[in-house]
């Protein structure tokens, strides 16, 4: 018997997201993700990388090694933000200019000079580019950090909330407001409780917030209707 051949899904995005090796305090939710899939049917490769940007996945190549594996059918998640507001031309060079606009800005580095973009340019690259290959991408806002002003979770619903947003709408890509989603969440549960989800810092969670955000992305997956990807979520009773 010849079995089909699996649907993937790709993940796409910064340390919140990746598989970080064996670090127990910086877990992203893509590791904790594939039990909310029925594996028999649907592969989860997770291509989140630590420490990127928008600009930097691009710019190293990590997105081109995804693009040119995407099939047919396939499904991208976007998920970026947490590092595109580093400096833009000075040390380690991964910021992305704000907002969703053309602008550009030149930054030469080891004598070589490199055109950055806005935050929303990049998001509507990969976008569009999974659209060309037949795939099926689905953006999300950041994971919101573990910061309490006026003891309400942080929020970036007027920045690279919005921005992810903004490209979603405007290459008609699925979209998830997980920042809110997950805040909302987390002033249900308290701050106590928030903060045993985040060993190491504000930013990143352990094995048990990743789990925590991965069935938050599962349940939203769920509530997408024409998105076919919610056919290989399962959510355990």
């Amino acid at each position: 018997i010849v079995l089909p051949a699996k649907k993937r899904v790709f993940l796409i995005g910064d340390s919140t997201m990746a598989n970080n090796g064996d670090n127990p305090n910086a877990v992203g939710w893509g590791v904790a993700f594939p039990k909310y899939c029925d594996t028999t049917r649907i592969e989860v490769i997770n291509k989140a990388r630590g420490g990127r940007s928008t600009r930097t996945y691009t710019k190293e190549g990590l997105w081109d090694e995804v693009k040119n594996q995407l099939k047919l059918g396939d499904f991208v998640m976007i998920q970026f933000g947490h590092n595109d507001a580093g400096a833009v031309d000075k040390e380690k060079f991964r910021g992305s200019l704000k907002g969703n606009g053309d602008e550009t800005q030149q930054v030469v580095r080891d004598s070589l000079t490199e055109t950055v973009h806005t935050f929303g340019w990049y998001m509507e690259k990969f976008i569009k580019e999974s659209k060309e290959k037949g795939a099926v991408p689905i953006v999300l806002s950041q994971t919101p950090r573990n910061e309490w002003p006026n003891d309400k979770v942080e929020r970036r619903s007027d920045s690279y909330g919005k921005w992810s947003k903004t490209a979603a709408e405007n290459q008609g890509a699925f979209y998830i407001d997980l920042n809110e989603i997950v805040a909302l969440k987390y002033e249900a549960l308290g701050k106590e409780k928030v903060k045993l989800f985040f060993p190491k810092d504000h930013t990143h969670t352990g094995a048990e917030g990743a789990a925590f955000n991965a069935l938050a992305v599962a349940e939203s997956l769920r509530k997408l209707k024409d998105c076919g990807l919610k056919d290989y979520i399962e959510i355990p009773k």
